[in-house]
């Protein structure tokens, strides 16, 4: 599983062994900086019990440790707008 931007993670000890307590990430971004096979940098914020941004943090995970709590809604269709019609233009008396 790829993290979209606006997934809530849960991130424990089978992410890295850094997460010893276990924090709620809220993505931002997954960074292309290099990395190991099946690890990943994300741009995120950490979040507390309610659920409010507390720090935000690039953290270095294993990508199959992850699990996905919430996640982001999916993006709205684009909607095409059709050709517009002329404006019909009138003299204009001034003064």
């Amino acid at each position: 599983m790829l993290p979209r931007s606006g997934d809530v993670l849960h991130v424990t000890r089978a992410a890295s062994v850094q997460f010893f307590r276990p924090i709620m990430f809220r993505m931002i971004r997954v960074l292309d900086w290099p990395t190991y096979d099946g690890w990943i940098w994300l741009d995120g914020y950490e979040l507390n019990a309610a659920g409010d941004a507390v720090n935000r943090r690039s953290i270095f995970v294993q990508q199959e440790g992850l699990r996905r709590i919430h996640a982001a809604p999916t993006p709205r269709q684009h909607t095409v707008r059709t050709a517009r019609r002329p404006v019909a233009r009138t003299a204009v008396r001034v003064g």
